[in-house]
């Protein structure tokens, strides 16, 4: 019964979306504030409904209530309770309904958060994302439902989480990257709303930014996370892998980057208004994208665990109806969006505008690279490979100018700019990082390339100009304390971003060009070399989990004769489903990592072990850190949390 009352509740809520979609949007058409004003307590309301509805998955998830298919696929018995609640976003249906989750509690935040926003415009963005709400939980309890039973006859036991999936970076990484893709939503509907009410004006940047800038980040904390998961759990050694699903999350964040930089740009200046909204319809279409690609089965990934083609025919054609509708009202209004600032070329505006046009050319390799063997299969055409060595290349070419104008376009000002007077304090810059980076370069590494040289000095460039930047803008001041207070939260956040961008360029370079490994088979007491580090072979213990067991390969790791410390590196059998996982040990440092995977026992009671040593690899998620940060900043700002203030005066006008 009590999976049927979480069923239930999804009816409710998808009642309430329904309704969200249809009374503000009508009400706004009409002038009808009553109906306007029932969006609020509509979202909230299919919110709590939503809410509910997961609260039930997790409790007959962990009560083991193996007669609803969803846990008997998904979790077992002998799962720890934290990897059960897990389990609730480890496969499709719960996944959707997690994504269900964070639609709804965005959409909630929205009407409970923008009260100062004109009810006509408020409405709208609220009956935009009831919109949204009502296609995805149509999805659900049509073809998705993680309710079903399978009454008369289940199992005793469950078929046990994927052991992929049985890791604590799991546990975070599908929540915030679904935050991230969700809250993208809101930079739609207002983009959307701005275009049903025809007032492209400067505030709907203001109050679409912080929702933008907040979805951001935590997309930006998904990728990050999600990039030390595979790292950490696949046994690899390695942090990226240009994967289907792995592009499918970084091309939103690619077109989202360039619409945080454009909004800033409208808002302030009151341009690049049409180009704005632009990248508002498609970072969301690409979040739809992006689920298509990971729900639908066209691709084999070990991020992938959907192979039914009916549900991605259902997200197919839900993407179809909603960019071609906000395509189609875009072109409808576009030639009623007029800039109003003026502006040189040589201007802080341009700067961030060709820093776009390289975003958005990222995206389109991405998506490329990603969708042309897919479709060219689909096609009957045969298969062709694009691989690393492709995304690689193109993206060497294209951070080169994009990390340049990292470093130009703050000290920029608006409208116009003297050439002569920066030029000169950018060659005082260059000098330094030529010099900084050689010195660092040639005191670590005997092998330096042209490539590796060049790509760690644009990380020091950024670093340099944006502290000769900040070093200006203070000094400026008549003393510290007033420089400090007199710079804007969002230059704070430009200055986290920016240097976690120079963190992952400089992580990205070092550990790629100076990574070395070795695969060794040794008996119990055997050493081995790698760098300044000998790894001692100590032999192997068992192992025994709450649902695996195995062997733990134990190895003490040692320089100048002193222990660094000892890794247990462990070869796991998950015993339900029968399957073997490796599980790597690392030593983690801030200058290096020390990578060890347990492989094949041979003959004798040798086994097989991959050592590798990682410089600079935790830089990568450092830097990804950083870059978050920099969206979360903005919920510090007053600016916005003033426009989140009820105003009485203008809802009696309305």
């Amino acid at each position: 019964m009590i999976p049927e009352i979480g069923y239930f509740a999804l009816v409710l809520a998808m009642a309430l979306s329904l309704l969200l979609c249809i009374f503000p949007l009508w009400g706004a058409h009409t002038g009808n504030l009553r109906l306007m004003r029932a969006a609020p307590s509509l979202a909230v309301g299919q919110c709590v409904f939503v809410l509910f509805s997961f609260a039930i998955l997790i409790y007959i998830t962990l009560t083991d209530d193996f007669t609803v298919a969803y846990v008997a696929h998904h979790s077992s018995s002998t799962l720890p309770w934290y990897y059960k609640v897990t389990s609730t976003w480890g496969g499709h249906e719960g996944a959707i309904l997690l994504w269900l989750v964070m639609q709804s509690s965005w959409t909630a935040l929205v009407a409970l958060m923008s009260r100062s926003i004109p009810w006509v415009l408020r409405a709208r963005v609220l009956g935009v994302l009831g919109f949204l709400g009502v296609g995805f939980m149509l999805y659900t309890l049509w073809m998705s439902s993680p309710f079903e039973r399978l009454l008369p006859y289940y199992p005793v036991e469950g078929r046990d989480l994927n052991p992929l999936l049985q890791d604590p970076g799991m546990i975070i990484h599908p929540p915030l990257l679904y935050m991230g893709y969700v809250g993208l939503s809101v930079s739609f509907s207002f983009a959307i709303a701005a275009l049903l009410t025809g007032k492209l004006d400067n505030t709907w940047a203001k109050w679409s930014r912080p929702w933008t800038m907040v979805a951001w980040g935590f997309l930006t904390l998904g990728i990050t996370i999600g990039s030390w998961w595979a790292y950490s759990e696949l046994g690899w050694g390695g942090w990226w892998f240009w994967d289907p699903v792995e592009n499918a999350s970084l091309m939103p964040w690619l077109v989202a980057t360039a619409l945080l930089h454009s909004l800033a740009v409208t808002e302030k200046r009151g341009v690049f208004k049409s180009w704005t909204v632009l990248l508002a319809i498609t970072a969301f279409s690409l979040c739809l994208l992006g689920t298509f690609i990971v729900r639908s089965g066209i691709i084999v990934s070990v991020h992938a665990f959907a192979t039914d083609p009916d549900r991605g025919l259902y997200i197919l054609l839900f993407l179809a109806v909603v960019v071609g509708g906000s395509l189609a009202l875009y072109a409808a209004r576009v030639s009623q969006v007029k800039s109003e600032g003026r502006y040189q070329f040589f201007s802080r505006e341009v700067a961030l505008w060709i820093n776009n046009i390289f975003l958005v050319v990222a995206t389109l390799v991405v998506f490329l690279g990603t969708l042309l063997p897919m479709i060219h299969k689909e096609l009957g055409l045969g298969s062709i490979s694009i691989g690393v060595p492709f995304f690689n290349q193109m993206f060497a070419i294209l951070v080169v100018p994009f990390a340049l104008l990292l470093g130009i376009a703050p000290m920029l000002r608006w409208k116009q700019n003297k050439l002569s007077v920066l030029v000169k304090k950018w060659l005082v810059i260059l000098v330094a990082t030529l010099v900084i980076s050689a010195a660092w370069l040639f005191g670590s590494f005997d092998n330096v390339t042209p490539l590796t040289f060049v790509a760690t000095a644009l990380a020091v460039w950024i670093v340099l100009a944006t502290a000769v930047d900040f070093a200006q803008k203070v000094s400026a001041q008549e003393s510290l304390t007033e420089g400090l207070k007199r710079l804007g939260l969002s230059y704070w956040a430009m200055v986290s971003g920016h240097i976690g961008i120079a963190f992952v360029i400089a992580g990205v370079t070092l550990t790629s060009a100076y990574s070395v490994e070795r695969s060794v088979r040794m008996q119990p007491g055997d050493t081995a070399t790698l760098n300044e580090y000998v790894y001692r072979f100590e032999g192997v213990k068992e192992i025994v989990g709450p649902n695996y067991s195995g062997h733990a390969g134990v190895v003490t790791v040692l320089k100048n004769n002193e222990q660094v410390t000892q890794l247990h590196a462990e070869k796991r059998l998950y015993t339900i489903g029968m399957q073997f996982m490796t599980e790597a040990a690392i030593d983690d440092g801030f200058f290096r990592d020390l990578y060890l995977a347990l492989g094949e026992q041979f003959e004798g009671g040798a086994w097989s072990l991959r050592i590798y040593h990682k410089p600079y690899v935790r830089w990568m998620w450092l830097g990804g850190l950083l870059i978050a940060f920099a969206g979360f900043i903005v919920l510090a700002d007053k600016r916005y949390r003033r426009n989140a203030a009820p105003n009485n005066k203008q809802e009696v006008q309305q």
